[in-house]
């Protein structure tokens, strides 16, 4: 489920989740076959020879077993409210890459659940600094997922939005000329005019979500759920993720936690000034498979 940086730069912002076509690609840092996968929490004494998702026993799950684990909280009385999932990778000590890339500490269920994430939500939230690095790609239509989109009443793949202060963007990159739903960018009421207009000529539409030049992310998340996108994934850089913290507009993280260690100075999967108090989420459901933790926290 890596999204980070192809090129292997980092920088102060650091590279998001690193996107690719395939989600099942294995790498070189997991077993050629695919183990199997096991439920770990919540714990339950129902038991069953046959092996299932809910049981102890272990094997390949489908990814519609996937989708329904990580499935969106449904509505509420008053309609569906907005709902912000951040999906990042780190290595027991710490480290949300390797080498400016979170590929190699990633593995083939990861980049799977990553896929599924992708095809839950209606958009994908991401740094500029991570399009810059990737030459980030529109999210591509799954077929395998596209009853289920359609049947949510979502659209044929998720939106991307980026998040940008100085709109510095490369607007011939295909996530602006070429993506199946417009592009969205949003960024603050201070941002340069010209930045602008050079945004709307590629295609994208600019959201403006605080004053400044700063994106307020409780904000971002309020006018993406104007728009109808209420199911909201972002995939980083850390300093994405540690902005979306600080502003408590972060309401579940899904995190690998691969089984390697790498030393280092490499980021953690949030940076930024750190909050006054640290927020304590709950944890909903753990999966493992080949030694890799995928946990699933949400606000307490």
């Amino acid at each position: 489920m890596c999204i980070r940086d192809r090129s292997g730069a980092t920088s102060a912002m650091g590279p998001g989740r690193e996107a690719v076509e395939d989600d099942t690609i294995p790498h070189g840092t997991c077993r050629g076959r695919l183990p199997d996968m096991r439920r770990l929490f919540p714990v339950t004494d129902v038991t069953d020879e046959t092996p299932a998702p809910g049981g102890a026993d272990g094997r390949e799950w489908t990814l519609a077993e996937l989708a329904a684990a990580y499935a969106y909280p449904g509505p509420g009385p008053g309609g569906r409210e907005p709902w912000l999932r951040g999906n990042m990778v780190s290595t027991l000590d710490g480290a949300a890459q390797h080498d400016g890339r979170s590929q190699p500490i990633s593995c083939p269920a990861d980049m799977r659940i990553f896929g599924v994430l992708r095809a839950l939500a209606d958009v994908v939230v991401v740094g500029a600094e991570t399009v810059r690095q990737e030459g980030y790609r529109p999210a591509r239509a799954r077929a395998e997922f596209a009853a289920a989109r359609e049947a949510a009443g979502q659209g044929p793949a998720p939106v991307i939005a980026v998040v940008t202060a100085s709109l510095e963007l490369d607007f011939s990159l295909p996530l602006f000329t070429s993506p199946l739903l417009p592009t969205l960018v949003l960024t603050g009421a201070g941002a340069a005019p010209d930045r602008v207009a050079a945004a709307e000529k590629a295609g994208a539409r600019v959201i403006v979500a605080g004053e400044g030049a700063a994106v307020d992310p409780a904000r971002a998340v309020r006018a993406l759920a104007d728009l109808g996108h209420t199911r909201l994934l972002t995939e980083g850089g850390p300093r994405l993720l540690g902005q979306m913290v600080a502003a408590d507009a972060l309401d579940e993280l899904c995190l690998t936690l691969s089984p390697m260690l790498t030393a280092g100075d490499a980021q953690r999967i949030a940076g930024g000034p750190s909050v006054t108090l640290p927020r304590r989420l709950t944890l909903k459901s753990m999966l493992e498979e080949d030694g890799f933790l995928f946990t699933r926290y949400q606000r307490a």
